[in-house]
């Protein structure tokens, strides 16, 4: 009997790997998640400031002025644009600016007179990364700029305490390492429930589960095909990934052992392919999966500590994630591939990852056994 039902599960799933084979979106959407979706997110951080543009309106023309002007420069800024105050608010609105910093007459004398002197910065806050981050940046260099011209020398004074940093785990602070990473995590969650979800409804619409029904195949064997079919396809193209994406084209060093990560990441397929096939009885159809999925994946995605640390939420929060496999897998994935810890350290949440995932197993199984029958 026991020989039988493995044989059962076994030849189902192959039958759903030959139906996503014919499936060609879906295959375009594998490829494409696991290979351009993390090097663009990976070299497109969207905290880094990069070629802002920047106008500067000098209305002094005095040597203060151009040293001003003279230090903004790329990577983070264009080189400055030398406008009218009658060009500023016309290329703001068209949006050819960033920022606009106008300079005063009589700047230059005012400050070496010890006289308040004040230089207007206009923002387009449309652009918020940039506005926030480049606000801070301007304001430091305009007065880096101003306190050297008036000592005359270039110079800063010497702390009485220095601070050496040491930066582990990133020590050239890459934001490209942490978001390739980061996103073969994301996109291991998104991908397995999509490919469960569209499994079952594919079937549904094509009328085979039908045939399903009238075969010697119980719910727990159609259901267990597809868990281990599709998070097979799933781990598959994350290894892929992770060596040839991850790894090769963005240069990313992996310090942890990749058969632990790997099999975190099929507990955690474990979980998220129980809850595709949730979702699925749930929805009627593709649209409405669709929908549940927007629902879905974006707090497990946000508030699982992959996109923001996971201590500076709030408590409430905090404790309703617990019961997310994202969130142990965001920490299981960080902890193995950044700072290659080993078993000892990851246990607990290996051990989450299995009660999640054994708890949604088994909704999600009366779940479609409640559907089938009502199919019956």
């Amino acid at each position: 009997m026991a020989n039988r039902r493995l044989k059962n599960i076994y030849r189902l799933g192959v039958k759903e790997l030959w139906s996503l084979w014919r499936d060609p979106v879906m295959l375009v959407l594998i490829v494409y998640v696991f290979t351009l979706a993390v090097y663009t997110a990976a070299n497109a951080m969207p905290e880094t400031l990069h070629n802002a543009p920047i106008a500067i309106v000098d209305e002094d023309h005095s040597p203060l002025s151009q040293r001003i002007m003279t230090a903004f420069y790329p990577p983070r800024f264009t080189s400055p644009v030398l406008i009218d105050q009658s060009q500023v608010d016309a290329g703001m609105d068209a949006g050819h600016y960033t920022f606009v910093l106008i300079i005063p007459p009589d700047f230059q004398r005012d400050v070496l007179g010890g006289r308040t002197a004040e230089i207007q910065l206009n923002t387009d806050a449309t652009r918020m990364t940039q506005a926030f981050t480049g606000s801070g940046y301007i304001q430091q260099i305009v007065s880096a700029e101003i306190n050297e011209f008036v000592q005359r020398y270039r110079g800063s004074a010497v702390p009485p305490v220095d601070l050496a940093l040491r930066a582990r785990f990133n020590p050239t602070l890459d934001k490209s390492w942490f978001g390739g990473l980061n996103q073969i995590i994301n996109q291991i969650t998104m991908l397995s429930i999509i490919l469960t979800g569209a499994a079952l409804i594919r079937e549904r619409e094509h009328g085979t589960i039908e045939h399903l029904l009238v075969m010697p195949v119980t719910p727990f064997e159609i259901m267990v095909a597809k868990v281990w079919s599709m998070g097979l396809v799933v781990l598959l193209a994350a290894a892929l990934s992770l060596n040839f994406v991850v790894r090769g084209a963005l240069g990313v060093p992996v310090s942890g052992s990749l058969w632990l990560f790997f099999a975190g990441a099929a507990l955690m397929l474990f979980a998220t392919t129980s809850l595709g096939i949730f979702m699925a009885t749930v929805a009627r159809n593709m649209p409405q999966f669709g929908m549940l999925m927007v629902l879905t994946i974006i707090p497990l995605q946000m508030l699982s500590g992959g996109s923001t640390p996971y201590e500076s939420m709030p408590q409430l929060v905090q404790d309703v994630m617990q019961v997310a496999p994202t969130t142990h897998f965001v920490k299981l994935g960080s902890a193995i591939l950044f700072r290659g810890a080993g078993i000892d350290v990851v246990w607990p949440q290996f051990l989450a990852l299995a009660a999640i995932g054994a708890g949604l197993f088994a909704f999600s199984l009366a779940r479609f056994r409640k559907a089938i029958s009502e199919m019956a």
